[in-house]
């Protein structure tokens, strides 16, 4: 029998895939329009929400809602390989994910105002991403609406005899920031104690003279998502910890956390009584 000859594959003329990289993003774009187009009632449905309902919109607002929007799926890309990168498993990684945005969700400033967020928990409403993508997005659609009270929101009242409700109302409605929908009527008064959106955002500290503060603070998480995604797969993928190095290594991350963390409690525990009088509080 004839000797086979054995090509060698260490010569350093293998490319590290088989086809080049446009061939590769084309086959995969296939493939995902593909798996689109089997449950098109899902697409239908992001185009009617997407496209049709921004057709009534300015074009100022509808390029805001679009840039948060493109935010917004950047944000969560980029989260969740932050949280995988250093994970074994997707399990692990969807059980700290849930935990995470759980507590965005809860100290965002809309289940619960800033106002009434206890002093110590504050910064988990200044450090929550949620808190400038809802903020973005709330003003960007909202800003500027009129408010239409139902029925049970309405608060109805007679005035003084002889006197109309505009009259009756007429100095309180210099400083509120309602709205009397029956100025002539002598009895039945009706007052909405909304009259714009703008009043009740800013319950939640959402304003519209804020929607590019807010937009360039997401960048800033997406960035530090991405930086931090790097340096975590150096970290656990690519560089080979010994055992002897792991003790420093640890050490020196307990000392740098137990530093913040004692610079965040003597930054709130550190105020006067008097400052710390101004703030409201939960027990």
């Amino acid at each position: 029998m004839g000797s086979v000859t054995m090509e060698n594959s260490n010569d350093g003329n293998c490319d590290e895939f088989a086809v080049p990289l446009y061939a590769q993003l084309r086959h995969t774009i296939i493939r995902i329009f593909q798996h689109y187009w089997r449950s098109p009632t899902y697409i239908w449905g992001k185009i009617m929400l997407g496209v049709v309902s921004a057709l009534i919109q300015s074009s100022q607002r509808q390029g805001l809602i679009l840039l948060f929007c493109i935010q917004i799926f950047l944000f969560a890309s980029t989260f969740a390989h932050l949280v995988i990168v250093a994970l074994p498993d997707a399990q692990t990684a969807g059980a700290v994910a849930t935990l995470v945005l759980s507590l965005t969700m809860i100290f965002n400033g809309v289940f619960q105002p800033p106002q009434a967020l206890p002093g110590f928990w504050i910064f988990m409403y200044r450090v929550s991403p949620l808190t400038y993508i809802v903020s973005g997005v709330a003003s960007g659609g909202l800003s500027g609406r009129p408010v239409q009270c139902s029925t049970s929101e309405i608060q109805v009242f007679d005035p003084s005899s002889g006197l109309t409700c505009g009259a009756y109302l007429q100095p309180y409605l210099t400083q509120a920031p309602g709205q009397l929908l029956n100025p002539g009527a002598t009895s039945q008064c009706q007052y909405c104690p909304l009259s714009t959106a703008d009043q009740f955002l800013a319950m939640s500290e959402i304003s519209w003279s804020t929607r590019w503060r807010n937009f360039g603070i997401v960048w800033a998480y997406i960035i530090f998502n991405t930086v931090m995604t790097m340096a975590l797969y150096y970290a656990f993928r690519v560089t080979k910890w010994s055992w002897a190095s792991r003790p420093k290594v640890l050490h020196w991350l307990l000392m740098k956390a137990g530093y913040y963390v004692r610079a965040l409690l003597v930054g709130y525990f550190g105020k006067s009584p008097v400052e710390k009088g101004g703030e409201h509080h939960l027990f």
